[in-house]
């Protein structure tokens, strides 16, 4: 047997797995270390289709620093220390400098994260600015892009001489990439604004997506195209793309022109964290990485459509994501609770009714985090304490009594005898439709609730 740590939250999970059934799926990204300060420093001086920063910038001018929230990880806080002192070397005043956080549609930053992704240094001695997308009064139209699309930003982009841009490249499931132009819109964006870019994702006619949108693509994705059209307007002076290794440590720099280093970056990005797959799986088993990839659902989720890829039709994807801040925006829980959740419960019991063999596994393990619309419809274990891996042992088809009995006495947490337990798992089974999965699980879960509110496991 083989062990894995799978990120979770800011610890991990153990894996165990036969390498001889599962294959695992891991970039061609070459051992980097972290920079340096000085190394970060050198790939400043050497911009990507940029005069360097002494002739971008002179006293007198008043620079904003467009940061991301804390879903990203960018290095943000060894980058900034560098940057903010080179500002001052140049001759800009730490009264003309503020940062302002790219939160687009999430919630606010908190202290706590103002703190780790500035440094204590920087997040004490520069002003911040917080975006709301929904504060009319803190927005500025810029008027409409070629292609219709009205334009509200942060007014503060319009208040500075410059904007700089400090961001990070990683894959987007629509967008191609995140960094770079994304700071700006979605990032600095009002709610109309960003919605009418994300819409552009879908093809109203078709169903799903609209063609070239796509992780990892850039050329004809019209999301992407729109963004950059919206930023732009803005024209930052300077842009800063890094990408980080599993602990969020620096270990690329991409800086110069805005267009230019956010593509030179994606495009590195790409050769080294993407393969090729043989053939699709049967069961994928993806973790987003931990934090802060799995700070909330609307994060999360990105990583289950990856895994989406590498996982065959009908097959099984079990998704490790701690969502300590639930799921990360209104809009998108409403969506996934009444858009997904909803109608995959009600297809599922509809297709079971239909076919003589059908197979569902679903799991969702839920905290108390989670607010109360997540738990209202559900298929599962509300057991805090689930044990991801169970899924995995679960029968593919019908369940057979010995099936079930296996399954009781491993994780059902009675204490039974032998013929209790076989007695048990012949009365599942007969109340089941000769073990359909569905109806299985459901007469199990009843009967496991009964047995353990009559104290049987005492």
């Amino acid at each position: 047997m083989s062990e894995l740590e799978l990120g979770y939250g800011r610890s991990s999970v153990s894996f165990a797995f036969d390498p001889n059934r599962y294959r695992v799926l891991a970039g061609n990204s070459p051992e980097n270390k972290p920079l340096t300060d000085v190394e970060i420093g050198e790939a400043l001086s050497v911009p990507i289709q940029s005069p360097p920063l002494e002739d971008l910038f002179s006293p007198g001018d008043s620079v904003l620093l467009v940061v991301s929230d804390a879903t990203r990880a960018t290095g943000s806080a060894q980058i900034l220390n560098l940057i903010v002192r080179r500002l001052i070397q140049i001759g800009i005043s730490p009264a003309d400098l503020a940062i302002i956080f790219a939160t687009g549609i999430h919630r606010a930053v908190t202290p706590e994260e103002k703190i780790e992704l500035l440094s204590p240094f920087i997040a004490q001695r520069v002003r911040t600015i917080d975006h709301d997308a929904h504060d009319s009064s803190k927005m500025v139209s810029l008027g409409t892009t070629d292609r219709g699309t009205i334009v509200e930003v942060n007014r503060s982009l319009l208040d500075f001489s410059h904007v700089v841009i400090v961001s990070g490249i990683g894959f987007h499931y629509f967008a191609g990439f995140s960094g770079g132009r994304k700071s700006i819109c979605p990032g600095l964006a009002s709610a109309r604004t960003i919605e009418a870019t994300h819409m552009l994702a879908l093809d109203f006619q078709k169903g799903g997506r609209r063609a070239g949108v796509g992780t990892g693509r850039l050329d004809g994705n019209p999301v992407h195209e729109e963004c950059e059209r919206v930023t732009a307007m803005i024209g930052p002076r300077f842009s800063i793309n890094s990408v980080v290794d599993e602990r969020g440590r620096t270990v690329r720099i991409h800086a110069g022109q805005w267009r230019a280093a956010h593509r030179a970056g994606c495009a590195e990005y790409l050769s080294n964290h993407s393969m090729k797959i043989g053939q699709k799986r049967e069961i994928v088993i993806v973790s987003c990485g931990g934090y802060p990839y799995d700070i909330n659902l609307l994060q999360a989720h990105k990583s289950l459509d990856m895994a989406a890829h590498a996982c065959k039709d009908g097959g099984t994807i079990v998704l490790l994501a701690e969502c300590p801040d639930g799921p990360g925006n209104p809009t998108f829980l409403k969506w996934f609770v009444e858009e997904f959740w909803c109608a995959l419960m009600q297809s599922s019991i509809n297709a079971a009714n239909e076919c003589e063999l059908f197979k569902v596994i679903i799991a969702i393990v839920f905290s108390s985090n989670l607010p109360e619309e997540c738990v209202q419809h559900y298929l599962g274990s509300l057991d805090p304490a689930f044990d991801f891996r169970k899924i995995l042992e679960l029968p593919l088809e019908n369940w057979t009594s010995e099936d079930i009995r296996k399954w009781l006495v491993v994780h059902s947490g009675l204490r039974l005898t032998k013929d209790q337990y076989r007695q048990l798992a012949l009365t599942i089974y007969d109340n089941s439709n000769a073990g359909l999965p569905v109806s299985a699980s459901t007469y199990l879960l009843s009967q496991l609730s009964s047995l353990h509110s009559s104290g049987v496991n005492q």
